[in-house]
């Protein structure tokens, strides 16, 4: 599938690791890093980058582990160390000092503890369907254990070789089966059933949403067959590790401007957990301008409801987005 008009493919060489990405905007703009989250490339922001404003340059990576992007065999090499390493170097390879950084899915985790990590380079930050880091008391997966839980999909990631089996058995039918439900199909389960895997009732006749044709499942299908799922599962395998991490920053906050985006059938916000995030986001980010939760979406928000992300995205780059 051939890139739209307007937007470029390039190679950032870093000290790190090689990243592939696309980019929109001229050179000389305002610098804005999009990062995807699990089972997408730097494509899913096509739409995002496509409606930009004149003095924006829109970047988005595949990031580590995905698509064209170095992905290390070692699966402590995905730590939000790594991950947010990888975003600081690529500001730096493009020449740039500052940029404002946005994440969807995975992604967002990268792009809160980037703003938290190094506010001198992240000047503003959005999060788009999951909120900004809560460090809870415990190591998350020793939490779920100790609450009972055993067949949450962190757990069923955690074991090298299983869920990479189950998904790359037939890599079209995984791809239709999980970017076509998004997490708030009742069938989207988030819980394994024994003997069903994280996939349950595929079946390849599942009827695309109206926001994912053809050509573009055929695209991500294709980019899966080549890199394969071990490096976006090792993001899932590094969760206890992170908190781990993470420690020196337990209830520090991200004073930076902030956006968050969700769609309101978003499993990842409308369980306990989650909605209690988003309503208590503020101690987090105290300079929050807006939380949008967009009626009727689910996951996928940026290519499901790409209008009216894009509309708030553009008014946040517009206040906010400076060059220094």
């Amino acid at each position: 599938m051939n890139l739209p008009p307007g937007i470029r493919s390039k190679t950032a060489k870093t000290d790190r690791l090689s990243i592939r990405y696309i980019e929109s905007g001229p050179e000389s703009g305002i610098p804005v890093i999009l990062v995807h989250g699990n089972l997408s490339t730097g494509r899913f922001f096509e739409h995002v980058m496509l409606a930009a404003p004149t003095g924006y340059r829109l970047i988005a990576p595949d990031m580590r582990g995905f698509g064209r992007t170095g992905a290390p065999a070692d699966i402590n090499a995905y730590s939000i160390f790594d991950t947010v390493g990888d975003m600081v170097a690529l500001v730096a390879a493009l020449g740039e000092k500052q940029a404002v950084i946005i994440g969807h899915d995975w992604g967002a985790p990268v792009a809160w503890h980037a703003a938290l990590f190094r506010p001198d380079v992240f000047t503003a930050v959005a999060g788009l369907s999951v909120p900004p880091p809560f460090r809870g008391r415990g190591r998350p997966l020793d939490s779920l254990r100790e609450s009972g839980i055993t067949n949450f999909y962190w757990q069923y990631f955690q074991t090298p070789g299983v869920a990479e089996a189950e998904f790359e058995r037939d890599v079209a039918l995984t791809m239709r089966t999980l970017l076509g439900r998004g997490f708030s199909d009742p069938a989207a389960s988030l819980f394994v059933e024994d003997g069903k895997g994280f996939l349950g009732d595929a079946r390849a006749d599942r009827p695309s949403p109206a926001w994912l044709g053809e050509a573009d499942l055929a695209y991500f299908t294709e980019a899966y067959k080549k890199s394969g799922f071990r490096g976006g599962l090792n993001w899932y395998r590094n969760i206890d590790r992170n908190w781990e991490l993470t420690a020196p920053w337990q209830g520090a906050q991200i004073h930076q401007p902030s956006l968050f985006i969700a769609g309101s059938k978003d499993s990842v916000i409308t369980g306990l957990i989650g909605a209690k995030r988003v309503a208590d986001m503020e101690r987090v980010l105290p300079n929050l301008k807006q939380k949008l939760i967009v009626d009727g979406a689910s996951h996928w928000i940026q290519q499901e409801r790409a209008a009216e992300v894009n509309a708030a995205l553009i008014a946040f780059l517009r206040e906010n987005a400076r060059s220094e």
